[in-house]
């Protein structure tokens, strides 16, 4: 079914967030790494931990995280945010947030590994995805014009079509 079709019948696209101003259906996988790659969440209180602190991190600034997992020294997640925030912004909300109140809450991790009081490194990979292929969008944005078209032929020869 087209991204035309489901929309001009109204039906419910499945795995969409439906909200007032808009619907949305997208999805990012993100990794990052600790400073130095040091194996930090080497517990599983201190993975326990981290996990509780992403969560509320999460909410508070409307991320969902739909799969997460802290490794000894990386975190990946699934998220997916409102189109009103800026990638960049849940980030930074996640790794800068996150770092404060762990290392807040354990200085003597702070002091032994992290002196300059940056628990993250500062690069991150990110990607995105979505339940329809590029290929799929490539040829919805490709057939705009015949599908126009052929909508206005339709309407012509059937007046009440709409």
């Amino acid at each position: 079914m087209t991204i035309e079709v489901l929309l001009m019948a109204k039906e419910k696209i499945q795995d969409a967030v439906y909200t007032r101003r808009y619907i949305y259906n997208f999805h990012y996988h993100l990794i990052w790494v600790t400073k130095y790659r040091h194996q930090t969440f080497s517990t599983k209180e201190l993975v326990d931990e981290m996990k509780d602190i992403l969560r509320m991190v999460a909410k508070d600034n409307e991320i969902v995280i739909e799969k997460m997992e802290v490794m000894p020294d990386h975190v990946h997640v699934l998220i997916s945010f409102p189109p009103s925030k800026a990638p960049t912004s849940a980030i930074k909300a996640l790794k800068g947030r996150s770092a404060f109140i762990f290392l807040k809450r354990h200085p003597e991790i702070r002091q032994s590994q992290y002196w300059g009081g940056h628990l993250w490194s500062p690069s991150y990979y990110m990607s995105t995805l979505g339940n329809m292929s590029k290929d799929v969008v490539r040829n919805y944005i490709n057939n705009q014009k015949y599908n126009a078209l052929q909508k206005e032929r339709l309407k012509e020869a059937y007046p009440s079509y709409d």
